[in-house]
């Protein structure tokens, strides 16, 4: 969160910062004059030995000029376009006809106004691109004096002449020293003489209370705060760890600070020793950010409030290597930063006190990685396993992998020294240090940013419940939206890690910052300039494009269409109708505002069209087949149609398929090229009525005209068949001595046929043989016609 927030508020003041000095006066030509002086004080400040903090302040004075130069080319373009309207009004000059003078006078002045304009718009023009030359050129410098520092080559340690020359330079190295220890000797001794220690002593008493006191009433503070009163949900784990990471990180660079402070307000920092001063605050930050992201993740007192899956073991051993290696950082940095303060670079004791660094930095590496294998040997041995006590992830090939990179690194480090790159072998030994602290930041922001999005912006949260309730916002959205959330916030802390890990290389936080404004004036392709905030613009249209569809639709089915005569099918096309229309406009009117015209649009359909005709043919046939569905409406919803075998009430008409549901109450769906282009029976297209059809047959002398009053009854007894169309009986003929009687009566529809059948067939196959008429069907007959066989074949054949 801290980390967040820090980087937020340097993105706002270095945009501030840029705004301030590249905003024009009131006279873009003053502006470009005041730009033109700024770049040449730039370009003469700048030299291949500029250092790296003066060589990131040049490249934003640099970047500043050409965003002043672009912005005054603006305004006098603005001014130019007035002129030439002012020219076009005066039209062209007369030929034979003595022009008006004051006509003459004020076309000449607005010639020379044009001159002028031009002339700057020119100049201005190449001071921007000179500007952005030479911010790149100061970029490129940097990686050049990086690779310059690197490659620096002496003498190695393995040869004569390496110790011959370390031995002539020594004492001279010596004498420096001894000199620069008594210049703050004689400062110590001022003060003293002064009596001026007060202020050393406050400074040195504020530090003592925030290393001890303070700071571990802020960890009690918060591990009381997390454990009793925090509402429980995933964010008190990682809250807690942040809150851990951020006091620790805090108390000793505020020590250091105040420290450093009273000696300053004490008179006992000698000029020379500022580089010392400056570089203990800077160390005791980082040496507490080790010790606090170490208590922050390991919690050794609290398993179940750590982070990352590891036993106690595991958190135990790694915890002692992490305040060994926050103790190293402090020693070993003021070591460094006093040798090459005293003795300046290059020396014979700088080069001895950078072997000793890399060689004290493998050795911890090596350590800490010797105890990580042998944390991985038990949680990869099956007892191990079996009792639980450390988690299968220190395990992980991930982790061999890292192990394998670092003994690799540390390998190349000893082969640098022991040819004399003493350079390089300390910018790795500080980066197999840097790079683990980054990757620890790293994953506590990356897991607080998830618990925080994913807690505050989900369907049981405070906020999601008012939007639920008060909004009608289904919840499934509210927690794509935490998650949406949560993933665009860790792509931008992994930003900033890569940036931190590149330190070494030149990279830091104002070259992401210059990235971003970059990118944020967007990629042009072609004649369309596409921006994050273009990008956003559409989607907040599009947003607002498709609720109000929303709204339409849902007053069309709740509202309007109840209110007409129309039946349930042509409700649901009108309504599918309406909502497709309105998310075609809601897509127009975002790609509008993203700034692609109708024209471009139909530029680029056309183009398409061919390849959607062969690759989407089948998608585009059931497409124009769904429009045709709800705008001929041969089937509607709540037909009964019969497709093939399979027939069924049709539920859900859509512009690609059809939903049909069957018998059984599963659902068949059916492409609506195929109710288009094949044969479909719909049994409720034009009469809604279903017939019932039952033919029997009787005996001859039977009492037909008893079987039809009877067949009647029933008909009249049964509800479900209908009064109109009136029940019929009627004989279909005399068949091999039997009278075949066909009925028909008529129901409400084509789904109680069935079942109404059934029932009357019940009450016939009862009453009729009730009543002594015999029920049956004409009886079949085989007969076998008389001749001769034909002879049997013989048995050779």
């Amino acid at each position: 969160m801290v980390g967040r927030i820090l980087f937020v508020l340097v993105f706002l003041c270095g945009m501030a910062a840029k705004a301030q000095d590249a905003a024009p006066a009131d006279d873009p030509i003053a502006a470009l004059t005041a730009a033109a002086r700024e770049y040449k004080a730039v370009a003469t400040a700048f030299t291949p030995r500029t250092s790296g903090s003066e060589r990131r302040e040049l490249d934003d004075r640099a970047r500043a000029v050409n965003d002043a130069a672009g912005k005054a080319v603006a305004s006098l373009n603005d001014q130019m376009v007035l002129i030439d309207a002012r020219i076009a009004q005066l039209g062209p000059v007369p030929t034979g006809v003595a022009e008006a003078p004051d006509i003459r006078i004020q076309r000449g002045q607005l010639a020379r106004s044009r001159a002028t304009l031009d002339s700057a718009i020119k100049r201005g023009k190449l001071l921007g691109v000179e500007a952005d030359q030479l911010a790149q050129e100061i970029e490129e410098s940097a990686a050049d004096a990086f690779n310059e520092r690197i490659s620096a080559h002496t003498p190695s340690p393995l040869t004569l002449t390496f110790w011959r020359d370390f031995a002539d330079g020594l004492p001279r190295d010596l004498h420096r020293v001894g000199r620069f220890v008594e210049k703050e000797a004689d400062a110590i001794g001022a003060a003293f003489a002064r009596n001026r220690i007060g202020p050393a002593v406050a400074g040195f008493v504020v530090a003592i209370l925030l290393l001890l006191p303070l700071r571990i009433a802020a960890a009690r503070f918060g591990r009381a705060f997390m454990i009793e009163r925090a509402p429980g949900s995933r964010l008190r784990r990682s809250g807690l760890a942040l809150w851990i990471a951020v006091s620790g990180t805090l108390a000793p660079g505020l020590a250091a600070i105040a420290f450093v402070s009273g000696l300053q307000n004490a008179g006992m920092i000698a000029p020379d020793w500022s580089r010392i001063s400056n570089a203990l605050v800077r160390i005791a930050f980082v040496a507490g950010a080790i010790t606090a992201l170490g208590e922050a993740l390991l919690q050794p007192k609290l398993a179940s409030w750590r982070l990352p899956a590891i036993g106690d073991e595991a958190a135990i051993a790694l915890r002692r290597w992490v305040r060994v290696a926050s103790g190293f950082v402090l020693v070993v940095g003021l070591a460094t930063a006093f040798t090459a303060s005293a003795a300046g670079n290059g020396g014979p004791l700088t080069l001895a006190a950078d072997a000793v660094s890399v060689i004290l930095n493998l050795s911890l590496a090596a350590a800490i990685l010797r105890t990580i294998g042998s944390l991985r040997r038990k949680a990869g041995h099956p007892s191990d396993k079996a009792a639980g006590d450390t988690p299968p992830r220190l395990a992980s090939a991930g982790i061999g992998i890292v192990a394998l990179f670092a003994w690799t690194a540390m390998a190349v480090a000893l082969l640098a020294i022991a040819a004399g790159y003493f350079s390089l072998a300390l910018s790795i030994a500080q980066m197999l240090l840097w790079w683990p602290l980054v990757v620890a930041a790293l994953y506590l922001l990356l897991v607080a940013a998830d618990d925080l999005c994913t807690g505050f912006i989900s369907r049981e949260s405070r906020m999601g419940r008012t939007l639920v309730q008060g909004f009608g916002i289904r919840g499934s959205l509210i927690d794509q939206a935490g998650v949406f959330v949560s993933a665009g916030l860790r792509i931008m802390l992994v930003a900033l890690a890569f940036t931190l890990a590149m330190g070494p290389f030149g990279s830091n936080a104002t070259s992401l910052l210059d990235i971003a404004a970059r990118a944020s004036q967007g990629l042009t392709v072609g004649e369309i300039t596409v921006s994050p905030g273009a990008i956003l613009r559409a989607l907040v249209v599009l947003a607002v494009g498709l609720a109000v569809v929303r709204v339409i639709q849902r007053w069309l089915i709740d509202r309007y269409l109840p209110a007409t005569e129309l039946d349930a099918g042509a409700r649901n096309s009108i309504a599918m109708v309406a909502r497709y229309t309105g998310l075609i406009l809601a897509m127009l009117w975002a790609l509008a505002s993203l700034g692609i015209g109708l024209e471009r649009i139909a530029l680029l359909l056309s183009a398409l069209s061919v390849g959607i005709g062969f690759g989407l043919q089948a998608i585009t046939q059931n497409f124009v087949s769904g429009l045709i569905l709800l705008a001929e409406r041969p089937v509607k919803i709540g037909d009964w149609v019969r497709i093939g075998t399979d027939e069924g009430d049709i539920k859900r008409i859509s512009v690609r398929a059809t939903e049909i549901q069957i018998a059984d109450k599963s659902t068949l769906i059916v492409p609506n090229s195929e109710l288009i282009t094949k044969a479909v029976l719909n049994k409720t297209l034009s009469d809604p009525l279903g017939r019932i059809q039952l033919q029997f047959s009787l005996p001859l002398g039977a009492d037909v005209a008893r079987a039809r009053d009877m067949l009647l009854a029933i008909y009249a007894e049964t509800p479900a068949v209908l009064d109109e169309p009136k029940p019929t009986v009627f004989i279909d003929g005399i068949v091999d001595g039997r009278i075949n009687l066909n009925s028909f009566a008529h129901v409400n529809g084509p789904r109680d046929v069935y079942s109404t059948r059934s029932a009357i067939l019940f009450r016939l196959l009862t009453d009729l043989p009730a009543a002594g008429i015999e029920l049956g069907s004409s009886p079949q007959q085989m007969q076998i016609l008389s001749g001769s066989l034909p002879p049997e074949p013989p048995r050779d054949a």
